[in-house]
């Protein structure tokens, strides 16, 4: 599953972070940035992605440009989670759950086979993805979060920014997915462009966190390939769909559960120790509440001089909880 992610990069960082090669010989080139219109949703760097927010993708330049080359390739607004190109009305109102969908069956899917079968392939881009240990019996509220990237250069954070030196060749290495994306008209004739990421069975390590992977291109020649749509046919690109062996993850601390939470400490390491997640209020109105009951402890253990001081969890969203799994749509 893959269910939020984190990418804080502009478009600028991602062009230079996005360089390919057609040939060996070629100099590396940088994907240019369109922007979309998407029904009026923008792309807004975040360190908590969720579904139906918007994010760049990689894709063949010959999806806007016919006379481009297919190997050609493009960075481009899309929202996470695909709209049914026959769904009419509030996009956000079909009813589908459509951020992930499954490797298996894929091709005979009536909402995924057709744009498999267009070519519409994209490369879903991101610093890392969160994801909730599931494979243990516990409380959703009680499911330890992890922060999953791909490896680094020793000195490398992915939680400090200003070791990235973006640009830079041995530097800062993306997360790439490979997933599916798809086109919807509202009724004023606007164009949104959704995607889904594409996950199978978990294999190795990983599957100690959770049972289902997003699939991860590894290297350039996966992502040139699942690409270039013209050239590499539906089931060889298919084949390219491997369980990823080089993740690495780190605990996160559980404020991740809140898609609203959207604060640099989202994806830092959580200390050794385990220190409890701060308070995160859903509302004002609960915001207020927590600081009046605070108050009234505090004024509590005051008075008691001596007494036993009053303690008080609040490291826990009041009803806030890691989404479910969803069932993927076939």
């Amino acid at each position: 599953m893959c269910g939020r992610t984190c990418l804080t990069l502009e478009p600028k960082e991602l062009e230079s972070c996005c360089k390919y090669s057609k040939n060996s010989q070629n100099k590396p080139k940088q994907p240019r940035y369109r922007n979309e219109f998407n029904c009026g949703k923008k792309y807004v760097p975040s360190f908590n992605i969720a579904p139906t927010d918007i994010t760049p993708v990689l894709v063949s330049a010959v999806h806007f440009d016919d006379s481009a080359d297919s190997s050609d390739q493009l960075l481009v607004p899309m929202m996470w989670g695909m709209v049914p190109r026959w769904h009419k009305g509030d996009y956000r109102k079909h009813g589908l759950t459509t951020n992930n969908c499954r490797l298996e069956g894929l091709a005979f899917s009536k909402l995924y086979g057709p744009p498999l079968a267009a070519g519409q392939r994209c490369v879903i881009l991101c610093e890392g993805f969160y994801e909730w240990q599931t494979v243990k019996p516990m409380k959703a509220s009680d499911r330890p979060a992890f922060f999953v990237h791909m490896p680094q250069d020793a000195q490398v954070k992915m939680e400090d920014k200003s070791t990235w030196n973006i640009g830079k060749c041995g530097q800062l290495q993306l997360l790439r997915i490979a997933g599916l994306f798809d086109m919807w008209n509202d009724e004023n004739g606007d164009t949104l462009y959704s995607y889904t990421v594409i996950t199978f069975e978990t294999e190795g390590k990983f599957a100690d966190v959770h049972h289902r992977s997003p699939a991860v291109l590894e290297t350039d020649a996966q992502v040139t390939d699942w690409l270039d749509f013209k050239r590499v046919p539906t089931n060889r690109a298919l084949n390219l769909l491997q369980p990823c062996h080089s993740l690495t993850w780190y605990r996160v601390s559980n404020i991740v559960n809140n898609s609203r939470n959207k604060s640099d400490q989202c994806n830092k390491p959580l200390s050794e120790g385990g220190i409890k997640s701060p308070v995160v209020p859903k509302s004002k109105l609960m915001q207020s509440w927590l600081i009046v009951k605070k108050r009234k402890i505090d004024d509590a253990d005051s008075e008691s001089s001596g007494d036993a001081v009053v303690k008080r969890e609040l490291d826990a969203e009041p009803s806030e909880k890691k989404p479910k799994p969803d069932p993927d749509v076939s």
